[in-house]
């Protein structure tokens, strides 16, 4: 008799109970993720925009000058693709599936309601969602907005992983290893989706000239005062609010490090991107 059996024995001698290990459940299998079967009434949102981008690349910079914009509603990081939805019980998931819905397809109602309602409340033309882990779904953004547009921002990956390091408090080995899953993240969403590249080093470089490029590609006019904009609002936690940011305008990138500083696991996309 081993210990477990020794102990459960004498619990059950003294309290007349025994302890019985209960049944591990199967894992809910993955729902079918598909796009909506009609867009016309399944999606609210028409077009949205996904800034799609590595942690530490100029993001949050990004946003606040497009939410400075007449038209463009950029908030906080939403990560709307962590919502998720529960049946609750077997008839609620017999009911939903007898109106052709899948547990996915109800996820993708409630991110769309949600952003949709975002958009509606800031009185403005488009949405923008800069999420930074979006990169890793967007396979699953895309079935969800087949119409979806992307602005792709890189920035040198030796710089992401340096300010990834400063902010996060990781090791420098550390910080090159996570900030690399999100860069190659968004290569690979690069490779399969349409969409506009923009450099942070060549935004900060040319505020102006970068953001008529995206605004063109956006089908909006540009407008000068987009670059001073002011006091955006922060929420800690869900993009940067460091003192840099806060200064309500473009201020230049750090200069870039010699080919030869680069640490050796992000070379090979340093060069991809076009930095050396």
């Amino acid at each position: 008799m081993n210990w477990r059996r020794r102990v459960n024995k004498t619990f059950g001698d003294l309290t007349g109970f025994q302890l019985t290990r209960l049944p591990v459940a199967a894992p809910e299998p993955e729902p079918e993720v598909r796009a909506p079967a009609d867009p016309a009434s399944d999606r609210l949102l028409r077009a949205p925009v996904f800034l799609l981008c590595p942690v530490r690349s100029g993001s949050t910079l990004l946003r606040a000058v497009l939410n400075a914009h007449s038209m463009i509603h950029a908030p906080h990081e939403l990560h709307v693709r962590r919502l998720t939805v529960g049946y609750g019980t077997t008839l609620a998931e017999r009911a939903m599936g007898a109106l052709g819905h899948n547990r996915a397809d109800l996820e993708h109602l409630l991110w769309d309601r949600v952003l949709h309602r975002e958009l509606v409340r800031s009185g403005k033309r488009v949405v923008v969602d800069k999420t930074p882990a979006n990169a890793f779904a967007y396979q699953r953004i895309a079935a969800c907005w087949p119409d979806a547009r992307y602005v792709f921002l890189l920035r040198h990956p030796a710089s992401i992983a340096r300010s990834w390091q400063e902010t996060s408090g990781r090791s420098p080995e550390d910080a090159v290893t996570d900030s690399l899953r999100y860069m190659k993240a968004v290569e690979r969403a690069r490779k399969a989706l349409p969409g506009l590249t923009v450099r942070y080093e060549d935004f900060t470089a040319d505020p102006a000239g970068k953001a008529r490029e995206i605004c063109s590609f956006l089908d909006v006019p540009f407008e000068p005062g987009m670059l001073d904009y002011g006091d955006a609002p922060w929420v800690k936690g869900l993009g940067d609010w460091k003192d840099k940011i806060r200064t309500g305008t473009v201020q230049k990138g750090r200069p870039l490090p010699p080919i030869d500083e680069v640490p050796a696991p992000l070379r090979a996309l340093t060069t991809r991107w076009g930095y050396t």
